[in-house]
């Protein structure tokens, strides 16, 4: 049985090594949003960090909004569609509810893209949720996080941290992603596409 709830998931990896790098900016942001909505993520035996609540509507202050679940895995980037899958399936959401957060080597940093369905682009955690799920039919927020420079290796690349310069606007950065994780809840993906595709 499906309900109104949202799975809004932040791809990354487990641990310290990895808090702060381009490949876990996912987890930034869930970050982000529990704090707005008051929660904070909790280890679970669902193989995630879990935290619930219900965000502002955006139109009428003060007025609960949709359900959210966040959730980030407690294993690596190309493990993540167990994780979503079993939060999917215990808090009933339905697979079009759920938004994957995640980095985009194909995008300049601080960029914001959201879709529906598409491919992969070789990233390993879509992978494994495109997988898992049995569908592609899932929502995404893209964050920019650039090419590497010259010939650095591209998964080198995602797992080091922010540069200096970077590290300067990382914070409204996040924040502007989930304000369209929240935007795209409320109002949809026009919306979103239409407010951050040309900024």
């Amino acid at each position: 049985m499906t309900n109104e709830a949202w799975l809004v998931f932040g791809l990354g990896n487990p641990g310290p090594k990895y808090e702060a790098t381009r490949h876990n900016i996912g987890q930034l942001v869930v970050a982000e949003l529990a704090s707005r909505i008051g929660t904070s993520l909790t280890r679970t035996k669902l193989r995630s960090n879990v935290g619930t609540g219900r965000l502002p509507t955006g139109s009428i202050p003060g007025l609960p909004g949709p359900r959210v679940v966040l959730g980030t895995s407690t294993g690596y980037m190309n493990e993540s569609g167990g994780p979503v899958r079993q939060l999917a399936d215990f808090y009933g959401v339905a697979t079009e509810r759920i938004i994957a957060v995640h980095d985009d080597v194909d995008l300049p940093f601080d960029v914001i893209k959201a879709k529906l369905g598409g491919g992969e682009g070789g990233h390993n955690g879509l992978r494994s949720m495109t997988a898992v799920l049995g569908t592609k039919s899932y929502l995404r927020v893209r964050a920019g996080v650039g090419r590497p420079p010259g010939r650095q290796d591209t998964a080198d690349y995602v797992l080091r941290p922010f540069s200096k310069d970077e590290r300067a606007t990382l914070p409204m950065f996040v924040s502007d992603l989930a304000d369209a994780v929240e935007l795209l809840i409320n109002d949809g993906l026009e919306a979103v596409q239409q407010k951050f595709h040309s900024r």
